[in-house]
């Protein structure tokens, strides 16, 4: 199948949505489907986001995103995020009726009222419900969230899991080939993640812990934390092989946030071993509860001193039940596409009508059209 996936959030972006659909995308190819990926690193002009410099969008990029669409021919069009890149997609697809899904990866109604407490949380919900309810399908991440957004006026939810890559992030990485908090008093609860506001990350940080505290990752929050936390290690942005031994080599994974979906570092920190404290909110309670595997309370010191006595190997062996071909899978059976014949009459019709919508002949028609209305008295349409 002819898949096209339009995501704001891609390469050189570094995080979980970027991570599920770099997955997503590479495990489809190795099916035999034909992938293509609408990003903002694809040449597009991008501005950066307003608080979160990081984070770059592409918005005007329509009429490139409209070509490629045409050119390529999709038969099932998945919308990955509500950003630039996402609207002009979904605008697109509502304009030639083309069906198509959508995923909720954050709880970007929860962002907006972190940086903007003024904003009230109903507005950025309207607008993300009204972006999703318009596609087939809304994919997202967790039984509850699909309860959660039930109750928020979203239709047609269905979960969509995360995976983790077992290889990589393994047991076997502890202290091999040696401890990377090597100097460090034990325990060392660690923090791995964008460090943003909304991350809740001073939460972790004011706990009253023995030992030492770790946050792996970059972003806004970064130089204030740092300022306001002085006895606090911070490392920066870790990535494959070096970031899986920073998960492995902790004692704890510490997961404050209230604001994610899921929380795809839980289970990346569980598949080396190490164990999980965090609060009982969505994501957390879906993964959690009843694996040995974490400890989920209010009070996060409490869950803390609790997931420091679990067993390694139980959570190892709750990781191994999130594998990334079997999410793959899930995204595929959700798609809708539409019928093979059918897409291709579709998009032969619309690059036969752009063809001629762009040809000279096609303007000079217009003109003589609005000169004939002028001469005969009537009045001319804008446009």
């Amino acid at each position: 199948m002819k898949i096209l996936i339009v995501t704001d959030a891609w390469h050189p972006q570094m995080n979980g949505v970027v991570r599920t659909l770099e997955q997503t995308v590479a495990h489809l190819r190795r099916k035999g489907h034909i992938v293509e990926v609408i990003a903002p690193s694809d040449g597009y002009w991008t501005m950066p986001l307003p608080t979160y410099p990081d984070i770059r969008l592409a918005p005007f990029a329509k009429p490139d995103v409209e070509r490629r669409i045409v050119r390529f021919g999709p038969e099932a069009i998945h919308i990955a995020t509500e950003g630039p890149l996402g609207q002009a997609a979904r605008s697109l697809c509502l304009k030639w009726g083309m069906p198509f899904t959508t995923s909720y990866h954050t709880k970007f109604p929860e962002y907006i009222k972190a940086r903007f407490p003024f904003i009230p949380l109903s507005w950025p919900y309207k607008f993300v419900r009204d972006f999703h309810n318009s596609g087939g399908r809304t994919m997202v991440t967790t039984p509850s969230m699909v309860e959660f957004l039930k109750a928020r006026g979203f239709t047609g939810l269905a979960a969509w899991a995360r995976g983790v890559g077992t290889e990589l992030f393994h047991p076997d990485k502890r202290t091999n080939p040696e401890d990377v908090y090597a100097g460090l008093p034990r325990p060392v609860w660690v923090n791995v993640g964008r460090v943003a506001v909304e991350k809740n990350i001073k939460a972790f940080l004011d706990l009253d812990l023995p030992g030492s505290k770790v946050v792996v990752g970059d972003g806004p929050q970064m130089k204030e934390l740092q300022k306001a936390y002085p006895d606090i290690h911070f490392t920066g942005p870790k990535f494959g092989e070096d970031l899986a031994r920073h998960f492995a080599d902790a004692d704890v994974f510490v997961f404050p946030s209230k604001t994610d979906t899921f929380g795809l570092v839980i289970i990346e920190a569980m598949a080396t071993g190490t164990p999980v404290a965090a609060y009982p909110v969505s994501g957390p309670i879906d993964i959690i509860p009843g694996s040995q595997a974490g400890i989920v309370n209010d009070d996060l010191k409490t869950a803390c001193e609790q997931a420091l006595q679990l067993s390694r190997e139980a959570a190892r062996e709750h990781a191994l039940g999130y594998s990334w071909e079997a999410v793959s899978d899930v995204f595929f059976d959700y798609l809708t596409p539409e019928y093979r014949p059918k897409s291709r009459k579709r998009w032969r019709r619309i690059r036969r009508m752009m063809k001629i919508a762009s040809s000279p002949y096609h303007m000079t028609k217009r003109t003589l059209r609005r000169l004939w209305r002028i001469a005969r008295g009537k009045s001319v349409p804008r446009g």
